[in-house]
């Protein structure tokens, strides 16, 4: 599948509805008692664009936007508001952020993830499409200047070091980012009578793995 690296308009995103999916397989054993297992390492991230349309020059935006990325043909960028940055949304982003990793003094090449921490239980998200240039990354508490002594690949959420950090130390980052999707539908149905009483049309959008 093709992916443009092109993002949703945030401005049509916002107000948007959807959120993280699971699978999970449930069995009810005969004594009442059940086995759960997931075939899904990551949840799934789904989205209705079309609740964000407000005019019907919001409209043709969309239109012209999905018949760019040839309907379900082509991946492309979405911002989550719910949901798009590693830091409280009240904060800054900081290098202090999240703990992405532990050094051995040989790897040198990081994936940027976001922990989603409850109690004594967490669940570690891979970042793949991270905004460009929002990238803050530490090592054991000191904020690195951007671009100096590492990069950052906002194609894939890859930190590459140009020398491995030393054994234990914590490789830390706070970044934006955003979820790479497809639409999931082939048609988009509009109606201008409809969306002046007030009807939006639906737009589902779904996550993609890259």
């Amino acid at each position: 599948m093709g992916f443009h690296e092109v993002r949703f308009p945030a401005n049509l995103s916002f107000g948007s509805l959807g959120g993280p999916e699971r699978r999970t397989d449930v069995v009810t054993l005969a004594n009442g008692f059940e086995e759960r297992n997931t075939p899904w390492a990551h949840s799934r991230r789904r989205y209705d664009a079309g609740l964000g349309m407000r005019s019907l020059d919001d409209i043709a935006v969309l239109i012209a936007f999905f018949e760019a990325r040839r309907g379900q043909l082509h991946g492309f960028r979405w911002k989550d508001w719910s949901d798009y940055r590693t830091g409280r949304s009240a904060d800054a982003v900081s290098y202090t952020d999240q703990v992405i990793a532990i050094g051995d003094g040989v790897t040198q090449s990081f994936q940027l993830v976001k922990h989603y921490v409850s109690g004594e239980h967490s669940y570690e998200r891979p970042i793949t499409k991270p905004v460009e240039h929002s990238v803050k990354i530490g090592l054991d508490g000191d904020a690195l200047q951007e671009t100096i002594g590492y990069s950052v690949d906002p194609l894939t959420g890859m930190v590459h070091f140009d020398h491995p950090p030393d054994e234990g130390a914590e490789v830390q980052a706070g970044f934006e980012f955003d979820v790479p999707v497809r639409f999931d539908v082939d048609r988009i149905m509009t109606s201008v009578a409809s969306f002046q009483a007030g009807d939006v049309p639906n737009v589902p959008v779904v996550e993609v793995r890259v």
